[in-house]
């Protein structure tokens, strides 16, 4: 027993510490709250009772929220279907081992970096302020989005890949259009549709909150809930995002285990 003491004697250590950076981080937490401002006005009263009445969800209003929730599962398929699909031939333009120029692949490079930087809430009120409110300005946020994403991922699988096959292709005198059908586009093929899965999970995460800014969806009736204070109608609203968030990350997750 005697060779195990040290070994115990650092674990309590490491929970001593441990222990004492997370007072720490409270602490520091608490300083920069008042430093801020931050929580001066929060309120335990209103905040046991909105618990309180979302403990106890209005399950009629279920049936009122399911096209809601099928539009907003509608709409994250759609943009990730557009945005992915047409990240495929940027993706090929930036990839250097299918364009040689520099010049093209730098321009492209950071034209997507540019709309990568935009966030989907942002995209989301920029459509919304050009096509009005509707769920064509959710998809159409959703779909730059994924645009954005799936050219990152894409392009770097692309230059990742064996270039055996594209050399061989070549030397036979395949053109451009073959090479890419035949030599490039079957080894990245499942990491593609690995991408997409991946998109459409946090798309559809996403999707649930664009109708604050009036895109549509599930997210127009979570904000109107809130502004009535029916907190036991937003707790359903709640509920069924979690259940839709949940079944869709599992089944994404089991279609990229089996593509991996």
């Amino acid at each position: 027993m005697m060779p195990n003491l040290p070994k115990r004697s650092a674990l309590k250590e490491w929970h001593v510490i441990g222990f004492a950076l997370f007072l720490l981080f409270i602490i520091l937490m608490m300083l920069s709250g008042q430093k801020t401002g931050v929580g001066q006005n929060f309120s335990w009263d209103q905040f046991f009772d909105l618990w309180i009445k979302m403990s106890n969800p209005d399950w009629s209003y279920l049936p009122a929220i399911l096209n809601p929730i099928a539009q907003t599962i509608q709409m994250a398929l759609v943009g990730t279907l557009i945005g992915g699909v047409a990240a495929i031939p940027v993706a090929l333009l930036a990839a250097s081992n299918i364009v040689k120029s520099k010049i093209v692949r730098g321009l492209v490079r950071f034209v997507m970096n540019l709309t990568r930087s935009l966030p989907e809430m942002l995209l989301a009120a920029l459509f919304v302020a050009v096509v009005g409110i509707g769920a064509f300005s959710g998809v159409c946020a959703l779909a730059v989005f994924s645009f954005g994403m799936v050219f990152k991922l894409l392009y770097e699988a692309i230059e990742t890949i064996d270039e055996g096959p594209i050399d061989a292709m070549r030397a036979a005198g395949a053109n451009s259009i073959q090479v890419i059908a035949f030599a490039v586009f079957p080894q990245v093929f499942n990491q593609f549709l690995s991408f997409f899965l991946y998109t459409l999970e946090i798309n559809v995460r996403a999707s649930t909150v664009l109708g604050y800014l009036g895109a549509g969806g599930i997210g127009l009736y979570l904000n109107t809930t809130l502004e009535l204070f029916r907190y036991d109608r937003t707790a359903v609203v709640i509920l069924s995002i979690l259940v839709v968030v949940v079944i869709v990350d599992t089944i994404s997750n089991q279609l990229r285990e089996a593509l991996a």
